[in-house]
């Protein structure tokens, strides 16, 4: 009897059991969360490697920075080849031959094989650049020599002139200070072509229309936002020092060779290379008020280039070629001359 009643109690237990597990079973929605807590553990571990602190793991700095010094750099990377493709796919189509298909838009990374082309001659369009360049008149170093006329005297001169006004407007207390030189900024607000016919006709009376002058006087007077930033410049040089210099009994002139050029040196030079540039690179001006083909600088010399070999896409290796003759100069001076315009920009002057 007992056996019986132990084999009936095993039966009921193991009848028991399906009920037991069926209660205890997960529903979908605890599935569900089980899931979305096995990714939120996932990515918190991911993040984790690369330093991000979570509520399951802690933060770490030093891969954290690795990881943004990662993203840094690959964003300098890619927006600095973005900047270099298209000098590169200049310099690289200047030595391209005739024959070569250099088809401007059509070929992103350019192929060539100049010594096919040329007979082994790598410069040759260089070399024909110069000769084509003659034949209407004007030799490409002639041009070259105006193109450094028109940059470096009104250059020049008007840096000096530039300096002289930013050191009466940051260092001399004299009345009506601020409205002058409120008055000088407000004539940056006046578009530049709304006075292009007005200045036309008056260097055209003038008579230096044929003769280059129009590109040369005008900039010896200075420009406004270059006496603006050799301005703020020297807000950041010490008065105490001007203010010795008139005990000692130095005058104005003496003052400002001696004091204010120095230490001002860094904003001068950043000013002066980027007026260069400017001048080097200015089309619209002397196409506007340059009438005599003598004086043509190289932006207008190669646009009479490329009339004078036509629009033939063949022709485009040499076109490459003398653009980089023209670029060469500014790319060059731009780069050796880099420190201190980036000085300059930084305004880095000693305070009081």
């Amino acid at each position: 009897m007992s056996d019986f009643n132990e084999e009936m109690n095993v039966t009921l237990s193991a009848s028991e059991e399906p009920a037991v597990s069926a209660a205890e079973k997960p529903s979908f929605k605890d599935n569900v969360k089980n899931v979305l807590q096995k990714v939120e553990q996932g990515l918190c571990k991911f993040a984790s490697w690369l330093g991000f602190g979570s509520k399951y793991y802690r933060s770490n700095k030093r891969r954290k920075k690795i990881f943004f010094d990662v993203i840094t750099y690959t964003i300098l990377i890619a927006f600095a080849f973005i900047m270099i493709y298209p000098f590169w796919w200049m310099i690289s189509a200047s030595f391209a031959g005739n024959k070569d298909h250099m088809i401007a838009g059509s070929t992103w990374w350019p192929s060539y094989t100049a010594a096919n082309s040329h007979n082994g001659d790598l410069f040759a369009n260089y070399a024909n650049v110069i000769t084509i360049a003659a034949q209407g008149g004007t030799t490409f170093w002639q041009s070259v020599g105006v193109t450094l006329l028109y940059s470096l005297v009104p250059v020049t001169i008007g840096i000096i002139t530039s300096t002289m006004a930013a050191f009466a407007f940051a260092k001399l207390n004299f009345k009506g200070k601020n409205v002058v030189f409120f008055y000088c900024l407000a004539g940056i607000m006046i578009p530049g072509p709304s006075i292009m016919i007005t200045q036309y006709c008056i260097y055209t009376e003038l008579g230096w229309t044929l003769n280059g002058l129009a590109m040369i006087i005008p900039g010896c007077f200075g420009a406004v936002m270059t006496a603006f930033f050799i301005r703020q410049y020297l807000y950041g040089m010490p008065t105490a020092i001007i203010e010795a210099a008139k005990i000692d009994g130095a005058g104005y002139w003496r003052i400002f060779w001696q004091f204010v050029v120095p230490l001002a040196m860094p904003a001068i030079t950043a000013q002066f290379i980027l007026s260069f540039i400017g001048s080097w690179n200015n089309y619209l001006g002397p196409l506007l008020f340059v009438q005599s083909e003598a004086w043509y600088p190289l932006a207008l010399l190669v646009v009479e280039f490329k009339k004078k070999i036509g629009d033939n896409t063949t022709n485009y290796p040499s076109i490459m070629a003398i653009s980089v003759l023209a670029l060469l100069p500014v790319l060059i001076l731009f780069g050796a001359f880099q420190k201190w315009i980036l000085g300059s920009i930084m305004l880095t002057g000693s305070k009081e």
